[in-house]
This record gives C-alpha cells, sequence and structure tokens, in this order.
C-alpha cells in the first residue's frame, strides 16, 4: 500500500474502484474511516520514511468535514487530489531530481507562490531540515504559510505587509494557526 500512495508516478487521480481499494488497505481497522496513524503507515515522503506525522494531522484536519481526526472514503479522494497536485508541484521545483529541495528551491517555490522573503530566511528555513527539505515538510511548510498569511491579512488592513499588535494579538494569531485542528 505504501508503495501505491507514496509513488503516485502518473500524478493522477485513480478510478474510483481503485481509489475503494486504496482506502481499504489504508483503513487498518476497517472502522471505514482513516485515522492518523493509519495513513501515516501508507505514506512515504521519498526517503522511504514514514511522512511527518504533524503534516498528516494538519492534512486530515483540513479535509475531516465533522472534526472527529478522521477521514472518509469521500475526504480520503480529495485528500488523495490534494497530496497529488502539492507532489507535482513539488517535483517541479525539485530542480535537480534529488527527491528534496534545498534553500534555493525553496525560495524559487515560495517566490512563485506570489511570497517575497530574504535570502537569510530561506536559508535559515531549509536549516532546521538540516538543509533538504522532503515532500512532507515542503507540504507543512506551505500549509502553514498559508494559514499564517491569512490570520497576517486580518491584520493588515491596508495590505502593506506590515502590522502592527499587541502582546495579545500576537499570541491570539499564532495559536489561531497552531490550535486550529485540536
Amino acid at each position: 500500500m505504501r508503495d501505491s500512495l507514496s509513488d503516485m508516478s502518473h500524478h493522477q487521480m485513480p478510478e474510483d474502484h481503485q481509489l475503494r481499494q486504496y482506502f481499504a488497505a489504508v483503513d487498518k481497522d476497517r472502522s471505514g474511516l482513516i485515522n492518523g496513524a493509519e495513513l501515516q503507515s501508507a505514506l512515504s515522503n521519498g526517503t522511504f520514511n514514514a511522512f511527518n506525522l504533524d503534516t498528516v494531522h494538519l492534512m486530515i484536519s483540513m479535509f475531516d468535514t465533522n472534526k472527529k481526526g478522521t477521514i472518509s472514503l469521500e475526504e480520503f479522494g480529495r485528500l488523495w487530489r490534494y497530496i497529488t497536485d502539492w507532489l507535482n508541484c513539488f517535483r517541479s521545483f525539485d530542480a535537480d531530481n534529488s527527491g528534496s529541495i534545498d534553500a534555493k528551491e525553496l525560495a524559487t517555490a515560495l517566490q512563485s507562490f506570489g511570497y517575497r522573503f530574504s535570502p537569510e530566511f530561506y536559508t535559515s528555513l531549509s536549516t532546521r531540515f538540516e538543509g533538504r527539505i522532503h515532500f512532507d515538510d515542503f507540504l507543512k511548510i506551505c500549509i502553514h504559510l498559508q494559514s499564517l498569511t491569512q490570520e497576517f491579512r486580518k491584520y493588515d488592513t491596508d495590505l502593506d505587509g506590515v502590522i502592527t499588535v499587541s502582546y495579545e494579538q500576537f499570541i491570539s494569531l499564532v495559536f489561531a494557526i497552531v490550535l486550529r485542528r485540536h
């Protein structure tokens, strides 16, 4: 099963019957729902290691409509599409086809999304991942960056990229991100 989910080699949605087979293979407890541990065991980050559990929980929280920490077959299909789209994106920025991206490739990716940060920012961020960012961590970065940007924009009313917030507002902003999945 891990090979089927992690090697989305044709980068497209499987047929409905195939998606149901993948779902059944991941749903180890046969509950009709997939939890974080089940999903993590089915995904690889391209290094034959399991996906980062934080990233798995972030993804489940994005697609879990009833907010119980599990996803149904329908939600699994939407998650599959999401992962496939991001995998295609990641691979398009992995210029050296190493299976990971460095600070320069990360800068290219985020700049193409409209973000403008200093070279030091990209170096600092990639250093947190020992200089090489694998797919699951890239996905985690992008999810958090999108969430942080949405929260920042609530305070950036004149859209100049600068905000003035109190400590309490800052903590509220951060908690809105880090506690979102709970």
